[in-house]
């Protein structure tokens, strides 16, 4: 049973992480705005928290919260010799088409350069503990009720649907492709990934792509309820990704050696 700190246990994954680990583990959770947290006798710090809206604007403050108190946290599991994973997310590759861990970055929002700079900075430290991020995809499941306009598609559909009989698109739709995965195997991705002992950066999706188009139209049908059609609204325009789909190579091979080599991973 290891002592875990964990930031962002309010948000949607976060609520996710602490139903899957509290049984099993020591937790000490943080979220912000809170008393700043001590690494002291913590084994690893699972740092979720963040702003995590893609549309926020005010850099100052997703800096503050997304960059600087990320430093200040590994800062501090350097020197308590604390372990840690974080989130990143799969916006820093912008409008790009490949999607391995070694491809070019196309940050395009406040969010996506604050999750970036963070990799560059967790990356340039070398010491004996292991510093793993995790590269989202689009993540979906139960929990996402709080994130209004920033949640799911599958949950924001279904709620339109429920509540107006009717489901918006953006025009486009059916040529707009994610990778969306579920928290549960984010979480999962997550708690395999105590037991491996290894610095680095994987993506965390699905290798599989659906259209917005498709999963609007498969809700629409069993719920009886009509699609209308929007245009991109001009704030997200430049920024929004048609096209995403994760290459889980490098996860894959990191599970499949610790298999290997009988880890519990």
């Amino acid at each position: 049973m290891s002592n875990i700190l964990l930031t962002g246990y309010k948000g949607f994954i976060g609520k996710n992480m602490v139903e899957a680990l509290k049984t099993e583990h020591n937790l000490t959770l943080f979220e912000w705005g809170e008393t700043l947290p001590s690494l002291k006798n913590q084994d690893w710090c699972i740092h979720l928290g963040a702003i995590s809206s893609t549309t926020a604007t005010n850099v100052e403050q997703v800096m503050l919260q997304n960059y600087d108190f990320s430093c200040w946290l590994l800062d501090q599991c350097v020197k308590y010799d604390v372990n840690l994973q974080y989130s990143s997310s799969a916006s820093i590759y912008g409008h790009n088409k490949e999607f391995k861990e070694t491809s070019p970055v196309d940050p395009k929002t406040p969010y996506a350069w604050s999750k970036y700079m963070f990799e560059k900075y967790a990356c340039s430290v070398t010491n004996k503990i292991f510093v793993q991020g995790f590269r989202y995809f689009n993540v979906y499941g139960p929990g996402e009720e709080h994130k209004s306009t920033q949640a799911s598609p599958f949950y924001q559909f279904k709620q339109q649907a429920l509540l107006y009989n009717r489901i918006t698109l953006f025009t486009g739709s059916e040529t707009t492709y994610r990778d969306f995965v579920h928290v549960s195997k984010v979480v999962d991705i997550h708690k395999k990934f105590l037991s491996i002992p290894e610095s680095g950066i994987w993506n965390l999706g699905t290798g599989k792509t659906k259209s917005f188009a498709e999963i609007a139209h498969a809700i629409a049908n069993e719920t009886n309820s009509k699609i209308d059609y929007i245009p991109i609204p001009n704030n997200i325009k430049n920024s929004y990704q048609k096209y995403t789909c994760a290459d889980l190579t490098h996860l894959h091979h990191t599970l499949e050696k610790y298999n290997a080599l009988g880890r519990s991973a």
